[in-house]
């Protein structure tokens, strides 16, 4: 009987080692593919939170791969710098509304204004006030009202 079990154990000691080995296929353990980002941030639109969520990692012996973590963070910067810089846009505009809706109409000029010389009753040439009343036209140019 101890001889049976340990020819027994040779065989499949044997077996197992050509498998191994060199076996099948044409040689050896094939290689494993190596694990790579597969980048689900969308390029056509703005990242939203549920984009970043989904995101995995590939993870090597000594931690994640450095260029692919690289690539997702540039990624997410620029995207968070894109927002910011629009979201102080907005906010200036929305400041600039605000104070233009709260001075009133005439507080946000492009000039100086522009007045106009402020004249006495009864002075001038152009005094309508005459006897004729307040409404009356003003005479022609060149003719006089005797």
């Amino acid at each position: 009987m101890f001889w049976f079990l340990l020819i027994a154990m040779v065989v499949v000691v044997a077996a197992v080692t050509l498998v191994v080995v060199g076996g099948g296929d044409g040689g050896g353990l094939r290689d494993s593919e190596p694990d790579r980002l597969h980048d689900p941030l969308p390029e056509d639109r703005p990242l939203g939170r549920a984009d970043v969520e989904v995101v995995r990692l590939p993870v090597t012996v000594r931690g994640y791969r450095m260029n692919d973590v690289d690539d997702v963070l540039d990624r997410l910067g620029a995207e968070l710098a894109e927002r910011d810089a629009r979201i102080a846009e907005l906010e200036a505009a929305l400041a600039g509304a605000h104070a233009a809706a709260m001075g009133g109409p005439g507080l946000i000029q492009d000039g100086p204004p522009v007045l106009g010389p402020v004249q006495e009753p009864g002075e001038g040439s152009g005094d309508r006030t005459s006897a004729d009343g307040p409404d009356a036209p003003a005479p022609p140019e060149g003719e006089d009202r005797a």
